[in-house]
């Protein structure tokens, strides 16, 4: 066995360009299979801590789903907004421990990404505006790193204060600057800067959150800057873990009644938990998964027509070094294990070159793009026995041809 591997690899390395180009089919589908798994893996692992931040307890209450794939129905957008009232109804089930309302400025500034938040000559661009309740902090259990969160007195009052994201003020204040009681310039109207929120983790760059860029203000100093927009989400926090489906079925009653949705119809309006985002990226995850694979498996499959036609022509190039192999007494089975093992090791060679380049891939996209990335073992270990049962299976008709010739005519082939 150790002396036809040796004739195996021997007759590879006679042949280096000609091998390397067979082989590179198989090489750009592993190496796909590894990139494309690790990044995948790497945002699953990213997704979860990032839900596993929000809390694994909170229901969400919206007009619209939240989670919702392809073409959203039109007359989803013509639903009744909810209202604070609806919140404070909410927030007197017997179930429920607190809720937090936001309202968020979706005008044509936001869509253009235009809103800034100016201190002196420094502008934070592209900032997410929202109008927030003092209960926010608890139920998402945000972080400050500097200040305070609203307060009730900001809330009754309208008071002209903002609690600026983590990005929002690192972008407009020095570093040698504190942000509290500064004042600084959102769409055209001054606030006093009371907090500071941490940074956020983010699914796609751990580097730089969307969310992180945000100016967050009293619901009523909100509606003075933007009186039309008046949708808002709801966040609910349950008394407990345990709690979180019977709490689901007391708010959907409630408000179902408030919003004299008649029994016969659906609901006009969403209720999901972390799971619903969950499920979600699940469902995209392995859609993007399976046509990257079926990408990979048309590589491989070009790949394994590339080694039997190069052992079909070695076939007929070494057709007199076959008779005189069968002339010393080699068997049929000999000569089929050496060319089938010459299209193994052929395949092998380019499946651990695709492995080499999908790991190097990952790096090279972890490190520029800011994307996170981890390496499967698992993958490799797949992507490994496939590359080889490329081999086996494309390099078994050459194979077979070799060891059925004639041995006096292979003998006498010129």
């Amino acid at each position: 066995m150790n002396e036809i591997l040796l004739l195996a690899l021997d007759s590879l390395h006679k042949n280096k360009l000609r091998s390397f180009l067979t082989v590179l089919g198989i090489v750009i589908g592993v190496a796909t299979v590894i990139g494309m798994s690790s990044i995948i893996s790497g945002l699953n692992g990213n997704i979860a801590a990032q839900i596993e931040q929000l809390g694994s307890n909170l229901i969400f209450v919206s007009r619209m789903p939240l989670a919702m794939g392809g073409r959203i129905p039109p007359e989803v957008f013509n639903r009744k907004m909810f209202t604070l009232e609806d919140a404070q109804a909410i927030e007197q089930l017997s179930l429920v421990k607190a809720v937090a309302p936001f309202v968020q400025y979706y005008g044509p500034e936001a869509f253009l990404n235009s809103i800034t938040v100016r201190y002196r000559d420094r502008t934070a661009r592209n900032t997410i505006v929202q109008g927030v309740t003092p209960q926010a902090e608890i139920v998402m259990n945000l972080q400050l790193t500097a200040g305070r969160w609203v307060n009730d007195a900001d809330h009754s009052h309208r008071s002209n204060v903002v609690v600026l994201g983590h990005d929002t003020a690192e972008t407009i204040f020095p570093a040698n600057v504190d942000p509290i009681d500064k004042e600084v310039d959102i769409q055209g109207n001054v606030f006093r800067v009371i907090g500071v929120m941490a940074k956020r983790k983010d699914a796609l760059t751990p580097g730089a959150n969307p969310n992180d860029n945000l100016a967050a203000m009293p619901v009523g100093t909100f509606w003075r800057l933007h009186p039309e927009q008046k949708d808002f989400m709801f966040v609910v926090s349950p008394v407990s873990q345990e709690a979180m489906p019977r709490t689901m079925e007391q708010i959907e009653q409630l408000m179902r009644i408030r919003r004299g949705v008649p029994a016969n119809k659906d609901s006009d309006f969403a209720i999901s938990t972390q799971d619903t985002f969950t499920d979600l990226w699940n469902q995209i995850s392995s859609g993007i998964f399976t046509v990257m694979l079926a990408i990979s498996a048309i590589a491989l499959l070009v790949g394994g027509v590339g080694v039997m036609n190069i052992m079909l022509v070695s076939v007929t190039e070494r057709t007199r070094e076959i008779g005189v192999r069968m002339a010393v007494g080699a068997t049929e089975s000999d000569v089929q294990m050496q060319f089938l093992s010459e299209a193994t090791v052929l395949s092998l060679v380019g499946g651990v070159g695709g492995i080499l380049a999908g790991i190097a891939g990952s790096y090279l996209i972890s490190n520029t793009l800011r994307w996170p990335t981890l390496i499967q073992p698992f993958a490799i270990l797949v992507a490994a026995i496939f590359s080889a049962a490329v081999g086996l299976f494309f390099g078994f008709y050459p194979a077979r041809k070799a060891a059925r010739l004639d041995p006096i005519e292979a003998l006498r082939y010129e």
